[in-house]
């Protein structure tokens, strides 16, 4: 079923646990430097914008501080809403270093397939980056002379953990650091569907005809350094691969790229048309049937079968040098999205490795 037409009133957007531990560890560099209470402080986002976030409670001594705000998740529907992400932060005797890891509440990995080692912390790339882009910003004459240790805690994690999707990929103890943004945009149904037609409406008023639609703002990076085409040209269609394309033909859109990682692909390759992490779950058989077709030895498929991640089912498929298995994959998503738009435009579909290589097109080039 379409999504209603009508978008929904203004919706508030928030900021992510990774930018309120990023938020804790300025606060605190900030306490200890001068050796008084911080309120508030303004954090350097991934794209460089900045916003200013409230600090919930901050105590400090010489050389630590421990410093908390509260996960504002603004109107998009999240477990971790109303969360204390909690940072203990200390200087150490290691001139210019930053070390980072989680305390209670934060998840451990021990499933392979989520791009952190198994026993590391579940803080993802992104706020690990950011918490280092800000502590080296506002603590550059501290780190000359010491090293800095954040320890991310989230009182409530171990019983928020099992709410997300954690468990399922191996996460336990607690809930992950993330974003990718910084940012939280919140979007009902409705309103992300507005946004879609009406950025369609921008392409052709624009007088082009080509858009690249990705599954998200890392897939679209990847995809603007293959394709030179204007900003407006590139269309986020988040979980809603279905309807994206589905109004590009209506619109009368003449060419869609289609690119994107493993885990969205290997959900629309099945024919799931909202492919949201907590909706739809990754399907196993199917892939370990790709990998049959492919001529896998049995104890890959097997892996497969048993993977826990599609990025994990990628690494299974690299190890193991299995030809043609990214390509099928492509051909399915392929099919999917053409059916989807009545075959009515041409679509190429684009799988990028999490580095931003591509993996495998269809049409082949």
């Amino acid at each position: 079923m379409d999504p209603p037409e009508k978008p929904a009133g203004k919706l508030r957007t928030g900021f992510t646990t990774g930018t309120c531990a990023t938020a804790a560890s300025v606060a605190a560099v900030l306490s200890i430097i001068n050796q008084k209470k911080t309120e508030s402080v303004d954090v350097l986002l991934p794209k460089k914008s900045r916003i200013k976030i409230n600090i919930n409670s901050c105590e400090f001594e010489k050389n630590k501080a421990h410093c908390s705000v509260i996960k504002d998740a603004g109107d998009d529907p999240d477990v971790t809403h109303g969360a204390e992400i909690v940072v203990d932060l200390e200087l150490t005797s290691k001139p210019n270093s930053i070390e980072i890891d989680g305390g209670e509440g934060v998840g451990r990995v021990t499933k392979p397939g989520i791009g952190l080692e198994i026993g590391q912390a579940a803080i993802n790339p992104t706020p690990r980056k950011m918490i280092m882009e800000n502590l080296t910003e506002v603590g550059k004459e501290i780190l000359e002379k010491n090293g800095i240790k954040v320890i991310i805690s989230v009182p409530k994690g171990k019983e928020l953990g099992p709410k997300t999707d954690n468990p399922r990929i191996g996460i336990v103890n607690g809930i992950s650091i993330l974003g990718t943004s910084g940012i939280v945009i919140p979007y009902s149904t409705a309103s992300f569907a507005a946004s879609i037609r009406q950025q369609l409406d921008v392409v052709l008023s624009m007088g082009d005809d080509t858009v690249v639609l990705t599954t998200g703002g890392r897939s679209e990076d990847f995809a603007r350094k293959v394709f030179d085409l204007p900003d407006h040209s590139f269309v986020q269609f988040g979980d809603f691969s279905g309807y994206t394309i589905s109004q590009c033909a209506k619109k009368g859109i003449g060419k869609a790229y289609v690119g994107g990682f493993i885990g969205k692909f290997a959900k629309m390759a099945t024919g799931v048309k909202q492919t949201h992490v907590k909706g739809s779950k990754v399907n196993m058989n199917f892939l370990s049937e790709l990998a049959k077709k492919c001529k896998a030895e049995e104890n890959v498929i097997q892996k497969i079968k048993n993977a826990n991640t599609a990025r994990n089912v990628q690494e299974i498929i690299l190890e193991n040098n299995i030809e043609g298995f990214f390509d099928l994959i492509c051909l399915e998503v392929y099919k999917q999205m053409r059916g989807h738009s009545e075959n009515k435009i041409p679509i190429e579909i684009i799988l990028f490795n999490f580095d931003g290589n591509v993996l495998a097109r269809y049409p082949k080039q």
